[in-house]
């Protein structure tokens, strides 16, 4: 009885671990993209245009560029032009016509808590 108990619960498992999400990067390299953010109760629609080294950023009426470094086909840095922070960037999944990223500090601050954020970009040209 325990044995077959134990069958149930393990071969599902076993399955789900092996299931590995869609992922495309190379289609997600450059184009026109919009993505959704918050500030605080707000959600609010950004739009960025990335290119083999640059990403140009259109939010809350502002444009911010970065330069884009790519580590594989699906990791990336971004470092900010003018200030030089860095974010960086990890595509998770894909669809068709859209990629779901993580994202955090490029740099590590041993006085802070690493925060890892998600969010969605859809590709519109």
């Amino acid at each position: 009885m325990i044995k077959n108990i134990s069958a149930f619960i393990i071969i599902p498992l076993l399955l789900c671990s092996c299931y590995q999400p869609e992922r495309n990067c190379k289609d997600f390299k450059t184009g026109a993209f919009e993505f959704t953010y918050e500030i605080g109760d707000t959600l609010k629609k950004g739009k960025f245009i990335r290119n083999e080294k640059y990403s140009i950023d259109h939010y809350d009426d502002q444009v911010d560029s970065a330069t884009v470094r790519w580590y594989n086909d699906c990791e990336f840095v971004l470092q900010d032009v003018n200030s030089k922070a860095a974010i960086q960037y990890k595509i998770i999944s894909t669809t068709d016509s859209s990629y779901t990223f993580e994202y955090k500090s490029a740099v590590k601050d041993p006085n802070r808590k690493l925060i890892v954020k998600t969010g969605t970009a859809f590709k519109i040209d």
